[in-house]
């Protein structure tokens, strides 16, 4: 069974660096893989992928380098099963709001006698090759990273984050934005940097990631700067909407010229 470097590295407070996956391309999904990031994490809570196109992105990504991670529409342990079983070396999971929430969680992706994870590890174990190692290994190999996103979740933070087997706490800024009744296209919003000086103490004091979003090196490098160690950069969509805009205004120019 491979070896989860990324929670290894999420374990020891060093920084990691990825992207999340929102176009549904297992193209995309590879060029990323080879271009450095060290984790992806394929988006199913925004867009229609079902499981069979989540497989076949994380077979693109099983030819790179990065850990393949999967953001879950819902805390249903069927979504945490199926993804773990086809490939997914953890979870992403959204609007998470108790502690008993975090707990399913973690128990729905364990092997008894720590959880309540139901074997069939498919894929994963290479089609049973690998079937009693990956039984051995995954229940400490696989990232459980919780997407805080909602007033109720900022409310019990701390007693989330105590919550044995949750790696990474990710801010989830426009919805975070949104559950507090604010407009997330005026941010930067003191409420909101106030939750993410929050967590980054939570974080301190429990030995649980933070981590948030850049869309430009000079955001990345500032969220480093403050403290947080899974950093996601783009996602997809959005670098290559970047990356486009200013050859369509150049164009645009030159027509008008």
């Amino acid at each position: 069974m491979r070896s989860n470097f990324v929670l290894d590295k999420v374990r020891s407070g060093e920084k990691t660096f990825g992207s999340f996956l929102g176009m549904g391309s297992a193209t995309v999904a590879e060029l990323l893989g080879h271009a450095g990031c060290e984790w992806l994490l394929i988006e199913m809570e925004h867009n229609g992928l079902d499981m069979a196109e989540v497989e076949h992105i994380l077979m693109a990504i099983g030819g790179t380098d990065a850990v393949p991670l999967v953001r879950i529409p819902s805390a249903d342990p069927v979504f945490i099963q199926r993804s773990l079983d086809i490939g997914g070396m953890g979870i992403a999971v959204p609007m998470v709001r108790t502690v008993a929430e975090a707990e399913a969680i973690v128990s729905a992706s364990r092997y008894p006698p720590h959880g309540k994870r139901s074997f069939g590890p498919l894929r994963a174990s290479r089609y049973t090759i690998e079937y009693e190692e990956y039984f051995e290994r995954a229940n400490e190999n696989v990232l459980i990273m919780l997407i805080i996103e909602t007033t109720e979740a900022v409310e019990n933070l701390e007693e989330i984050a105590s919550v044995p087997g949750i790696d990474v706490l990710f801010i989830g800024a426009f919805d975070l934005c949104l559950s507090l009744g604010l407009n997330p296209f005026d941010m930067p919003l003191p409420e909101i940097e106030a939750v993410m000086d929050r967590a980054l103490e939570v974080g301190r004091s429990s030995g649980v990631a933070v981590g948030a979003g850049a869309g430009s090196p000079e955001e990345l490098k500032a969220l480093a700067a403050r403290g947080f160690t899974f950093l996601s950069y783009g996602p997809d969509y959005q670098l290559l909407a970047k990356s486009i805009q200013p050859g369509v205004e150049t164009f645009r120019n030159l027509e008008n010229a």
